[in-house]
């Protein structure tokens, strides 16, 4: 029986952003992986509004590195992906959560790696009044992440697909 978990974006320092359900597929030291399925409901405290996601996605919680990655599914291969720069994931009594930084890497349908919400990162930092340490390791995670990607470490390589397989399915 698979064990669904809830999934919770905050603000810094802990303001709810958004929160979604997935499926547990692996909890170890280092990561958690969820199964997202068509239909799940993203609650989007911030703009006060309810969005249904009708695609699947496979996604990785890291609990020591600062990010998180969302793969999108389709016919069993990754068609694109959302990371966003966030200060590692927690874990606790089936849920999840993590302080998202604002600045996102994302690879869109059949199109290159690019950074986003630079903007935004900046007025949140002054807004959310971020400590220069910490918008110091949101610069570096997203250097990092761009490494991560560019070498394809998972969970950016045919390895978390396996894992997805083994437990869905999906073909």
């Amino acid at each position: 029986m698979s064990k669904i978990i809830k999934i919770k974006a905050l603000k810094f320092p802990d303001i709810l952003h958004y929160e979604w359900e997935g499926e547990l597929l692996r909890h170890t030291p280092d990561y958690v992986l969820v199964l997202c399925k068509p239909g799940r409901k993203l609650i989007h405290h911030t703009k006060n509004k309810v969005f249904t996601v009708n695609n699947t996605s496979l996604e990785f919680f890291s609990l020591s590195e600062w990010f998180t990655a969302a793969m999108e599914i389709e016919d069993g291969k990754v068609v694109s992906a959302y990371c966003n720069v966030a200060k590692p994931s927690f874990f606790h009594n089936g849920e999840i959560s993590f302080i998202d930084l604002d600045l996102d890497y994302i690879q869109e349908k059949y199109k290159e790696w690019k950074v986003v919400d630079e903007d935004e990162f900046e007025s949140n930092s002054i807004k959310y009044k971020y400590p220069v340490e910490l918008k110091d390791e949101a610069l570096k995670a997203l250097a990092k992440l761009k490494e991560e990607v560019r070498i394809g470490n998972f969970p950016f390589n045919s390895k978390v697909l396996s894992q997805l397989k083994n437990h869905y399915f999906l073909d």
